[in-house]
């Protein structure tokens, strides 16, 4: 097993902390018979290979090791070499909800990247600046040609996942680990160009997860199954049962509305809106066995309101104004990001723009925001990016700020 690992010339290949050369003795650490150790293992790669959503030239390289260890049943925690390389293939999956990854736009910007990456200075080169690395070089290109290089390195490695699709298929359909099955079905979900294949494994692994969750009086929830395969069928493009949405299972109606809002929009059935209403502006808690969004069932469901088009504006906006009191954290940003965009269309606030200068709706959200501080914080701690968010659109970015700005403080 790994036996070609010694084939790649990692030393001259970079990630975030210099050169690769420490990748091979991570991904064996991965066989570890020591949880602790193989833990550790997973960590150090999210940390160079994928580094805060970043990918690099050694990132590809990793990735057929790493489908190697998941198609091996001896290989533990397969799950967590799932989401690894779902991470590899498409950074944080709330950058691209409730669309899916626009992989063709992707690969249009990526054109000539990997020209520019070839003439790059490696480890090992005479121009190579071991302090420095390839910062001299990438400060010399054009900012055009930085995007087309570093979208370059990110198509490569999510072409190195995709190669993986068919191990996916065979783990959603055939497996008996839950948890694993799931996590096939989310990566799955993020590769349209094999939509083909994938949707009919997709669809039949929600008609064995439902007829599983009907008949069973105890053992795991196959209805997390259900959800997840729902979604990754519609935002492949395919459409879910509407009949599902009268399911008396909970998880079962939004994984069916959130499908059938990607594959419908406008067009979506008035019962689609009804139950993402329902999750949107409810106090339902995240739920962490679905991997979108993290679990963020309600976040999901604001999100997908939007492809419902223009006619469910202001449901849409009523329901998130009444989920901010339910939230904080992540969950802030997915609820009050989607509530700025409808308060804000125009975009951000320019210049010195008074409260009272705010139409209804805009000063509706700041009372709401200035009303309930706990929208504000993560962990007992005013959260940052929290903060950058209100930012971005001209808005106070304190919370005493905020409250003095609309008349409260």
């Amino acid at each position: 097993m790994l036996e070609r690992l010694d084939d790649i010339d990692w030393e001259r290949l970079g990630h975030a902390y210099g050169t690769a050369e420490d990748v091979p003795e991570q991904l064996r650490a991965l066989r570890s018979p020591d949880a602790a150790i193989r833990e550790k293992a997973r960590w150090q790669l999210y940390g160079n290979i994928f580094h805060q959503g970043t990918r690099y030239e050694a990132t590809a390289y990793a990735v057929p090791f790493l489908l190697e260890l998941l198609a091996d049943p001896a290989t533990a925690e397969r799950e967590e070499l799932v989401g690894l390389l779902a991470a590899i293939a498409v950074g944080y999956d709330e950058q691209w909800l409730p669309d899916g990854l626009p992989i063709a736009e992707h690969r249009q910007q990526a054109a000539g990247g990997a020209e520019l990456l070839a003439a790059a200075p490696h480890p090992g080169d005479d121009d190579f600046d071991e302090d420095e690395g390839d910062a001299e070089y990438l400060a010399s290109l054009s900012e055009d040609d930085q995007d087309r290089l570093y979208t370059h390195v990110v198509v490569a490695a999510y072409d190195a996942v995709r190669a993986g699709v068919p191990l996916l298929r065979t783990l959603l359909a055939s497996e008996h680990d839950l948890e694993l099955r799931v996590m096939a079905g989310y990566a799955l979900s993020w590769f349209p160009e094999e939509a083909e294949g994938s949707l009919p494994v997709l669809a039949g692994a929600v008609t064995e997860a439902l007829e599983v969750g009907a008949t069973a009086a105890d053992g795991p929830d196959h209805t997390v199954l259900a959800a997840t395969a729902l979604v990754a069928i519609g935002l492949l493009g395919g459409a879910p049962d509407p009949a599902l949405l009268d399911d008396r299972r909970p998880l079962v109606r939004w994984g069916a509305a959130i499908g059938l809002a990607r594959a419908h929009g406008p067009r979506a059935d008035p019962a689609v809106a009804a139950e993402l209403l329902g999750w949107a502006g409810g106090e339902s808690p995240s739920d962490d066995r679905v991997p979108f969004l993290d679990g963020d069932l309600a976040g999901f469901a604001g999100q997908a309101l939007a492809q419902l088009g223009a006619g469910r504006t202001v449901e849409t906006f009523d329901a998130l104004l009444r989920r901010i009191p339910a939230v904080s954290g992540v969950e802030a940003l997915h609820v009050v990001g989607e509530a700025l965009k409808l308060a804000f269309p125009g975009g951000a606030l320019t210049g010195d723009v008074p409260f009272d200068a705010l139409d209804e709706r805009q000063r509706r959200l700041v009372r709401q925001l200035a009303d309930h501080e706990q929208v504000w914080r993560i962990d007992g701690s005013y959260f940052g990016n929290f903060r950058l968010l209100i930012g971005e659109y001209g808005l106070p970015d304190k919370y005493v700020t905020l409250r003095s700005y609309a008349g409260q403080g």
